[in-house]
Protein backbone atom coordinates (compact mmCIF):
# COMPACT_ATOMS: atom_id res chain seq x y z
CA UNK A 1 0.00 0.00 0.00
CA UNK A 2 2.39 2.67 1.06
CA UNK A 3 4.63 1.91 -2.23
CA UNK A 4 1.19 2.36 -4.14
CA UNK A 5 1.14 5.32 -2.46
CA UNK A 6 4.51 6.75 -3.64
CA UNK A 7 3.83 5.34 -7.19
CA UNK A 8 0.54 6.94 -7.52
CA UNK A 9 2.06 10.33 -6.10
CA UNK A 10 4.64 10.26 -8.87
CA UNK A 11 2.62 9.58 -11.86
CA UNK A 12 0.48 12.45 -11.21
CA UNK A 13 3.71 14.67 -10.77
CA UNK A 14 4.62 13.53 -14.10
CA UNK A 15 1.22 13.49 -15.90
CA UNK A 16 -1.64 16.50 -15.80
CA UNK A 17 -5.56 16.12 -16.15
CA UNK A 18 -5.50 15.83 -19.66
CA UNK A 19 -3.26 12.90 -19.71
CA UNK A 20 -5.47 10.81 -17.12
CA UNK A 21 -8.80 12.18 -19.55
CA UNK A 22 -6.87 10.37 -22.30
CA UNK A 23 -6.46 7.33 -20.73
CA UNK A 24 -9.66 6.84 -20.19
CA UNK A 25 -10.81 7.90 -23.46
CA UNK A 26 -8.41 5.26 -25.21
CA UNK A 27 -9.38 2.41 -23.14
CA UNK A 28 -13.29 3.30 -24.85
CA UNK A 29 -11.55 3.84 -28.01
CA UNK A 30 -9.40 0.20 -27.63
CA UNK A 31 -12.65 -1.46 -27.68
CA UNK A 32 -12.78 -1.44 -31.07
CA UNK A 33 -15.71 -2.26 -32.75
CA UNK A 34 -17.86 1.30 -33.85
CA UNK A 35 -20.17 2.69 -30.67
CA UNK A 36 -23.74 2.67 -32.46
CA UNK A 37 -24.41 5.78 -29.38
CA UNK A 38 -22.23 7.81 -31.89
CA UNK A 39 -22.44 6.35 -35.10
CA UNK A 40 -26.13 5.36 -35.42
CA UNK A 41 -29.10 7.76 -35.33
CA UNK A 42 -30.78 7.59 -32.04
CA UNK A 43 -34.33 7.51 -31.10
CA UNK A 44 -34.02 10.54 -29.19
CA UNK A 45 -32.85 12.81 -32.42
CA UNK A 46 -35.57 11.73 -34.33
CA UNK A 47 -38.36 13.24 -32.77
CA UNK A 48 -39.65 15.91 -30.62
CA UNK A 49 -39.38 16.73 -26.94
CA UNK A 50 -41.85 17.39 -24.41
CA UNK A 51 -42.88 21.05 -24.28
CA UNK A 52 -42.14 23.87 -21.77
CA UNK A 53 -45.44 22.92 -19.96
CA UNK A 54 -44.84 19.82 -19.71
CA UNK A 55 -43.78 20.09 -15.88
CA UNK A 56 -44.78 23.36 -14.09
CA UNK A 57 -42.63 22.31 -11.21
CA UNK A 58 -39.31 20.42 -12.63
CA UNK A 59 -38.75 17.07 -11.29
CA UNK A 60 -35.57 14.65 -11.60
CA UNK A 61 -35.62 12.42 -15.16
CA UNK A 62 -36.57 8.99 -14.66
CA UNK A 63 -33.27 8.06 -14.76
CA UNK A 64 -32.50 9.04 -11.66
CA UNK A 65 -35.29 7.66 -9.42
CA UNK A 66 -32.90 5.83 -7.75
CA UNK A 67 -31.12 9.06 -6.08
CA UNK A 68 -33.82 9.42 -2.90
CA UNK A 69 -34.12 9.72 0.45
CA UNK A 70 -34.28 5.93 2.34
CA UNK A 71 -34.96 4.41 5.91
CA UNK A 72 -34.04 1.30 8.01
CA UNK A 73 -37.62 0.16 8.91
CA UNK A 74 -36.05 -1.52 11.97
CA UNK A 75 -34.83 1.19 13.33
CA UNK A 76 -37.82 2.96 14.84
CA UNK A 77 -41.16 1.22 15.79
CA UNK A 78 -43.41 4.08 13.41
CA UNK A 79 -42.19 6.10 10.52
CA UNK A 80 -44.26 8.48 12.56
CA UNK A 81 -41.90 9.18 14.57
CA UNK A 82 -38.50 8.88 12.55
CA UNK A 83 -36.00 9.56 10.30
CA UNK A 84 -34.72 8.86 6.84
CA UNK A 85 -31.37 9.19 5.28
CA UNK A 86 -29.59 11.78 2.48
CA UNK A 87 -28.65 9.98 -0.72
CA UNK A 88 -24.72 11.40 0.16
CA UNK A 89 -23.50 8.64 -2.25
CA UNK A 90 -25.04 10.11 -5.11
CA UNK A 91 -25.03 13.55 -4.79
CA UNK A 92 -21.83 15.67 -6.08
CA UNK A 93 -20.83 19.24 -4.90
CA UNK A 94 -22.21 20.55 -1.10
CA UNK A 95 -26.05 22.01 -1.83
CA UNK A 96 -28.65 19.00 -0.73
CA UNK A 97 -31.54 19.40 -3.07
CA UNK A 98 -34.92 19.99 -0.57
CA UNK A 99 -36.29 16.88 -2.11
CA UNK A 100 -32.97 14.38 -0.94
CA UNK A 101 -32.60 16.02 2.39
CA UNK A 102 -33.13 13.82 5.70
CA UNK A 103 -36.32 13.63 7.66
CA UNK A 104 -36.60 13.65 11.31
CA UNK A 105 -40.01 13.62 12.53
CA UNK A 106 -41.14 13.23 16.63
CA UNK A 107 -45.15 13.23 15.45
CA UNK A 108 -44.79 13.13 11.86
CA UNK A 109 -44.59 16.14 9.42
CA UNK A 110 -47.17 18.91 9.57
CA UNK A 111 -49.62 21.35 7.16
CA UNK A 112 -49.29 25.04 8.39
CA UNK A 113 -50.55 27.88 5.97
CA UNK A 114 -48.32 30.92 6.14
CA UNK A 115 -51.68 32.43 6.98
CA UNK A 116 -52.09 30.13 9.66
CA UNK A 117 -48.76 30.69 10.97
CA UNK A 118 -47.65 32.62 14.39
CA UNK A 119 -44.63 33.12 16.00
CA UNK A 120 -44.78 34.27 19.98
CA UNK A 121 -41.74 35.79 22.17
CA UNK A 122 -42.84 35.58 25.55
CA UNK A 123 -40.98 35.36 28.90
CA UNK A 124 -38.39 38.12 30.48
CA UNK A 125 -38.70 40.57 27.43
CA UNK A 126 -40.07 44.16 27.41
CA UNK A 127 -42.85 43.56 25.21
CA UNK A 128 -44.13 40.16 24.51
CA UNK A 129 -44.64 40.05 20.46
CA UNK A 130 -46.83 37.97 18.16
CA UNK A 131 -45.16 38.04 14.41
CA UNK A 132 -47.57 36.36 11.48
CA UNK A 133 -45.55 35.54 8.48
CA UNK A 134 -45.55 38.63 6.67
CA UNK A 135 -44.31 39.92 9.43
CA UNK A 136 -41.38 37.88 9.80
CA UNK A 137 -41.09 38.64 5.82
CA UNK A 138 -40.94 42.96 6.50
CA UNK A 139 -37.93 42.30 8.61
CA UNK A 140 -33.96 42.77 7.43
CA UNK A 141 -32.80 39.50 5.83
CA UNK A 142 -29.47 37.25 5.28
CA UNK A 143 -28.59 34.22 3.50
CA UNK A 144 -26.35 31.90 4.69
CA UNK A 145 -25.37 27.83 3.87
CA UNK A 146 -25.17 25.93 6.88
CA UNK A 147 -24.96 22.09 7.05
CA UNK A 148 -27.77 20.19 10.12
CA UNK A 149 -26.74 17.14 11.13
CA UNK A 150 -28.95 14.70 13.71
CA UNK A 151 -26.71 14.27 16.69
CA UNK A 152 -27.34 10.35 16.44
CA UNK A 153 -25.88 10.41 12.64
CA UNK A 154 -23.34 7.71 12.48
CA UNK A 155 -25.02 6.47 15.93
CA UNK A 156 -25.41 2.53 15.35
CA UNK A 157 -21.95 2.37 14.37
CA UNK A 158 -20.21 2.62 17.96
CA UNK A 159 -20.01 -0.63 18.98
CA UNK A 160 -18.60 -2.17 15.45
CA UNK A 161 -19.82 -2.07 11.50
CA UNK A 162 -23.55 -2.12 11.29
CA UNK A 163 -24.59 -0.43 7.53
CA UNK A 164 -23.26 -0.87 4.85
CA UNK A 165 -23.80 2.61 2.95
CA UNK A 166 -22.44 5.63 3.52
CA UNK A 167 -26.42 7.09 2.90
CA UNK A 168 -26.83 5.21 6.14
CA UNK A 169 -23.50 5.51 8.10
CA UNK A 170 -23.62 9.36 7.33
CA UNK A 171 -27.00 10.32 5.38
CA UNK A 172 -28.45 12.23 8.66
CA UNK A 173 -27.32 15.20 7.14
CA UNK A 174 -28.12 17.99 4.83
CA UNK A 175 -26.46 21.70 3.73
CA UNK A 176 -28.51 24.03 2.23
CA UNK A 177 -28.90 27.56 1.95
CA UNK A 178 -30.98 29.27 4.02
CA UNK A 179 -32.97 32.57 3.99
CA UNK A 180 -34.07 33.86 7.07
CA UNK A 181 -34.29 36.91 10.06
CA UNK A 182 -31.60 36.21 12.52
CA UNK A 183 -32.47 35.42 16.27
CA UNK A 184 -31.02 39.16 17.69
CA UNK A 185 -33.25 41.22 15.39
CA UNK A 186 -36.84 39.34 16.53
CA UNK A 187 -35.33 39.49 20.47
CA UNK A 188 -34.53 43.10 19.62
CA UNK A 189 -37.79 44.07 18.56
CA UNK A 190 -39.16 42.33 21.83
CA UNK A 191 -36.95 44.05 24.48
CA UNK A 192 -33.76 42.42 26.23
CA UNK A 193 -33.60 45.72 29.07
CA UNK A 194 -36.07 43.61 31.32
CA UNK A 195 -33.81 40.40 31.27
CA UNK A 196 -31.05 41.84 33.71
CA UNK A 197 -27.53 39.91 32.84
CA UNK A 198 -27.73 38.07 29.70
CA UNK A 199 -24.66 36.03 30.09
CA UNK A 200 -26.66 33.99 32.65
CA UNK A 201 -29.85 33.59 30.19
CA UNK A 202 -31.72 31.14 27.90
CA UNK A 203 -33.93 31.37 25.34
CA UNK A 204 -36.76 28.11 25.00
CA UNK A 205 -37.66 27.22 21.45
CA UNK A 206 -40.56 25.10 20.69
CA UNK A 207 -42.13 23.66 17.86
CA UNK A 208 -46.31 23.63 16.77
CA UNK A 209 -46.34 20.33 16.07
CA UNK A 210 -48.21 17.48 18.57
CA UNK A 211 -44.77 16.71 19.90
CA UNK A 212 -44.32 20.57 20.96
CA UNK A 213 -40.49 19.62 20.18
CA UNK A 214 -38.79 22.61 22.54
CA UNK A 215 -34.98 22.72 23.23
CA UNK A 216 -33.35 25.35 25.28
CA UNK A 217 -30.20 27.75 24.04
CA UNK A 218 -27.91 29.99 25.73
CA UNK A 219 -28.45 33.41 24.83
CA UNK A 220 -25.07 33.44 23.56
CA UNK A 221 -25.86 31.32 21.12
CA UNK A 222 -29.35 33.05 20.65
CA UNK A 223 -27.93 36.28 19.81
CA UNK A 224 -24.71 34.96 17.71
CA UNK A 225 -25.75 32.87 14.48
CA UNK A 226 -29.37 31.41 14.73
CA UNK A 227 -31.68 32.70 11.83
CA UNK A 228 -35.45 32.20 11.86
CA UNK A 229 -35.89 30.63 8.80
CA UNK A 230 -38.37 30.80 6.21
CA UNK A 231 -36.70 30.10 2.58
CA UNK A 232 -34.36 27.00 1.75
CA UNK A 233 -32.13 27.04 -1.24
CA UNK A 234 -34.08 30.09 -2.60
CA UNK A 235 -37.97 28.40 -2.25
CA UNK A 236 -40.25 28.00 0.28
CA UNK A 237 -39.19 25.44 2.71
CA UNK A 238 -40.63 21.49 2.46
CA UNK A 239 -43.45 20.89 4.44
CA UNK A 240 -41.05 18.06 5.84
CA UNK A 241 -38.30 20.71 7.00
CA UNK A 242 -40.52 22.80 9.32
CA UNK A 243 -42.78 25.09 6.33
CA UNK A 244 -42.96 27.78 6.70
CA UNK A 245 -40.97 28.66 9.31
CA UNK A 246 -37.99 26.73 11.02
CA UNK A 247 -34.95 27.27 13.18
CA UNK A 248 -31.46 27.06 12.08
CA UNK A 249 -28.85 26.66 14.74
CA UNK A 250 -25.40 26.44 12.74
CA UNK A 251 -23.45 23.89 13.69
CA UNK A 252 -25.23 22.57 16.31
CA UNK A 253 -27.27 19.05 16.59
CA UNK A 254 -30.44 18.93 14.48
CA UNK A 255 -32.47 18.48 16.95
CA UNK A 256 -32.50 22.30 18.04
CA UNK A 257 -33.28 23.44 14.31
CA UNK A 258 -36.93 23.53 15.56
CA UNK A 259 -39.53 23.01 13.12
CA UNK A 260 -42.61 24.71 12.22
CA UNK A 261 -41.46 27.29 15.13
CA UNK A 262 -44.42 29.12 17.02
CA UNK A 263 -42.49 30.24 20.59
CA UNK A 264 -39.42 31.69 21.63
CA UNK A 265 -39.25 32.11 25.13
CA UNK A 266 -36.49 34.27 27.49
CA UNK A 267 -35.77 32.19 30.36
CA UNK A 268 -33.46 32.62 33.21
CA UNK A 269 -32.55 28.88 33.21
CA UNK A 270 -32.40 25.86 30.80
CA UNK A 271 -35.85 24.16 30.52
CA UNK A 272 -34.51 20.55 31.19
CA UNK A 273 -37.21 19.58 28.42
CA UNK A 274 -37.89 15.64 27.42
CA UNK A 275 -35.75 16.30 24.43
CA UNK A 276 -32.49 17.60 26.58
CA UNK A 277 -32.79 15.17 29.36
CA UNK A 278 -34.38 12.11 28.24
CA UNK A 279 -32.78 11.81 24.78
CA UNK A 280 -29.89 13.80 23.23
CA UNK A 281 -27.43 13.43 25.94
CA UNK A 282 -24.35 11.33 26.03
CA UNK A 283 -23.91 8.08 27.96
CA UNK A 284 -20.54 7.22 28.97
CA UNK A 285 -19.26 3.74 30.28
CA UNK A 286 -19.68 4.25 33.81
CA UNK A 287 -23.33 5.36 33.30
CA UNK A 288 -22.92 9.02 33.91
CA UNK A 289 -24.58 11.21 30.89
CA UNK A 290 -23.01 14.31 29.54
CA UNK A 291 -25.51 16.91 28.91
CA UNK A 292 -25.73 20.24 26.59
CA UNK A 293 -23.30 18.91 24.08
CA UNK A 294 -24.53 20.68 21.61
CA UNK A 295 -21.49 21.32 18.58
CA UNK A 296 -21.26 19.02 15.91
CA UNK A 297 -17.08 18.17 16.15
CA UNK A 298 -15.16 18.15 12.86
CA UNK A 299 -16.48 14.88 10.49
CA UNK A 300 -16.19 13.52 7.26
CA UNK A 301 -16.56 10.41 4.89
CA UNK A 302 -15.67 9.08 1.60
CA UNK A 303 -18.95 8.90 -0.32
CA UNK A 304 -17.15 7.44 -3.47
CA UNK A 305 -15.94 4.79 -3.64
CA UNK A 306 -18.46 3.41 -1.08
CA UNK A 307 -21.12 0.21 -0.60
CA UNK A 308 -23.62 2.10 -2.82
CA UNK A 309 -20.75 3.86 -5.06
CA UNK A 310 -18.61 0.42 -6.17
CA UNK A 311 -15.75 1.10 -8.80
CA UNK A 312 -17.10 -0.50 -11.93
CA UNK A 313 -14.41 0.96 -14.53
CA UNK A 314 -11.69 -0.97 -13.24
CA UNK A 315 -8.11 -0.14 -12.31
CA UNK A 316 -6.73 3.30 -13.98
CA UNK A 317 -7.52 7.10 -13.18
CA UNK A 318 -9.91 7.17 -9.77
CA UNK A 319 -11.54 10.15 -8.05
CA UNK A 320 -12.10 9.68 -4.55
CA UNK A 321 -14.82 11.61 -2.96
CA UNK A 322 -15.99 12.91 -0.08
CA UNK A 323 -17.82 15.25 2.52
CA UNK A 324 -16.29 16.98 5.53
CA UNK A 325 -18.17 19.40 7.99
CA UNK A 326 -17.22 20.90 11.41
CA UNK A 327 -19.76 22.71 13.80
CA UNK A 328 -16.60 24.73 14.98
CA UNK A 329 -15.81 26.64 11.92
CA UNK A 330 -14.42 25.47 8.20
CA UNK A 331 -12.62 22.45 7.57
CA UNK A 332 -9.40 23.26 6.81
CA UNK A 333 -7.87 19.80 5.83
CA UNK A 334 -8.88 16.26 4.33
CA UNK A 335 -6.51 13.10 4.57
CA UNK A 336 -7.17 10.03 2.79
CA UNK A 337 -5.80 6.80 3.57
CA UNK A 338 -6.08 4.24 1.49
CA UNK A 339 -4.25 1.72 3.81
CA UNK A 340 -6.89 1.81 6.76
CA UNK A 341 -4.75 4.63 8.42
CA UNK A 342 -0.88 3.51 8.05
CA UNK A 343 -0.12 6.38 5.79
CA UNK A 344 -2.23 9.53 4.35
CA UNK A 345 -2.43 11.38 1.35
CA UNK A 346 -3.67 15.28 1.77
CA UNK A 347 -6.87 15.36 0.04
CA UNK A 348 -8.14 18.44 -2.26
CA UNK A 349 -11.02 20.94 -1.18
CA UNK A 350 -13.74 21.90 -3.53
CA UNK A 351 -15.18 25.71 -3.24
CA UNK A 352 -15.81 26.47 0.11
CA UNK A 353 -18.14 28.74 1.32
CA UNK A 354 -19.93 29.79 4.49
CA UNK A 355 -18.55 28.39 8.27
CA UNK A 356 -20.06 25.67 9.33
CA UNK A 357 -21.14 24.33 5.88
CA UNK A 358 -20.47 21.22 3.98
CA UNK A 359 -16.78 20.82 2.31
CA UNK A 360 -16.17 18.56 -0.85
CA UNK A 361 -12.89 16.36 -0.93
CA UNK A 362 -11.15 15.06 -3.90
CA UNK A 363 -8.48 12.78 -4.20
CA UNK A 364 -7.26 12.29 -7.60
CA UNK A 365 -5.67 8.40 -7.76
CA UNK A 366 -4.59 5.88 -10.05
CA UNK A 367 -5.99 2.53 -8.81
CA UNK A 368 -4.01 -0.35 -9.54
CA UNK A 369 -6.67 -2.90 -8.41
CA UNK A 370 -5.60 -3.43 -5.58
CA UNK A 371 -7.52 -4.17 -2.27
CA UNK A 372 -7.85 -1.03 -0.33
CA UNK A 373 -9.35 0.20 3.44
CA UNK A 374 -10.17 3.32 2.60
CA UNK A 375 -10.50 6.56 5.31
CA UNK A 376 -10.54 10.10 5.80
CA UNK A 377 -10.30 12.10 8.38
CA UNK A 378 -10.91 16.02 8.33
CA UNK A 379 -9.39 19.04 10.31
CA UNK A 380 -11.17 22.09 11.35
CA UNK A 381 -9.88 25.68 11.99
CA UNK A 382 -9.46 25.50 15.69
CA UNK A 383 -6.89 22.58 15.25
CA UNK A 384 -9.21 19.75 15.54
CA UNK A 385 -8.38 16.26 14.05
CA UNK A 386 -11.31 13.69 13.51
CA UNK A 387 -10.72 10.99 16.02
CA UNK A 388 -10.97 7.06 15.44
CA UNK A 389 -13.44 4.80 16.57
CA UNK A 390 -11.13 3.87 19.40
CA UNK A 391 -9.79 7.37 20.72
CA UNK A 392 -13.68 7.80 20.83
CA UNK A 393 -14.58 4.75 23.00
CA UNK A 394 -11.70 5.61 25.53
CA UNK A 395 -13.60 8.42 26.15
CA UNK A 396 -16.64 7.71 26.41
CA UNK A 397 -17.01 4.19 26.21
CA UNK A 398 -19.84 1.87 23.94
CA UNK A 399 -23.38 3.15 25.74
CA UNK A 400 -23.15 6.51 23.65
CA UNK A 401 -26.21 7.13 20.33
CA UNK A 402 -25.10 10.49 19.89
CA UNK A 403 -22.24 13.17 18.27
CA UNK A 404 -20.64 9.48 16.82
CA UNK A 405 -17.35 12.03 14.61
CA UNK A 406 -15.56 8.88 13.94
CA UNK A 407 -13.16 8.18 11.27
CA UNK A 408 -15.47 5.30 8.71
CA UNK A 409 -13.48 2.93 6.92
CA UNK A 410 -14.80 1.55 3.42
CA UNK A 411 -13.33 -1.76 1.90
CA UNK A 412 -12.36 -1.87 -1.29
CA UNK A 413 -11.86 -5.14 -3.07
CA UNK A 414 -9.86 -6.06 -6.20
CA UNK A 415 -13.84 -5.66 -7.77
CA UNK A 416 -14.18 -2.63 -6.65
CA UNK A 417 -17.18 -3.26 -4.41
CA UNK A 418 -17.16 -1.43 -0.74
CA UNK A 419 -17.98 -2.40 2.24
CA UNK A 420 -18.02 -1.27 6.33
CA UNK A 421 -16.35 -2.66 8.18
CA UNK A 422 -13.62 -1.81 11.77
CA UNK A 423 -9.64 -0.93 11.40
CA UNK A 424 -8.87 -2.51 14.86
Amino acid sequence: MDEFAKTSRRAFLRGSAAVAAGTVAGQTAAQGAPDPAITELQDWASYLGVGVDETPYGLPIKFETDVVRRNVAWLTASPISSINFTPIHALEGTITPQGCAFERHHSGAIELSKDDYRLMINGLVDRPLVFTYADLERLPRENHVYFCECAANTGMEWAGAQLNGAQFTHGMIHNMEYTGVPLRTLLAEAGLDATGDLADKWVYVEGADASSNGRSIPMEKALDDVLVAFKANGEALRMEHGYPVRLVVPGWEGNMWVKWLRRIEVTDAATESREETSKYTDVHENGVARKWTWVMDAKSVITSPSPQMPITHGPGPLVVSGLAWSGHGKITRVDVSIDGGVTWQTARLGKQGDTKALTRFYLDMDWDGSEMLMQARAMDDTGYVQPTKDQLREMRGENSVYHNNCIQTWFVNEEGVAENVEVS
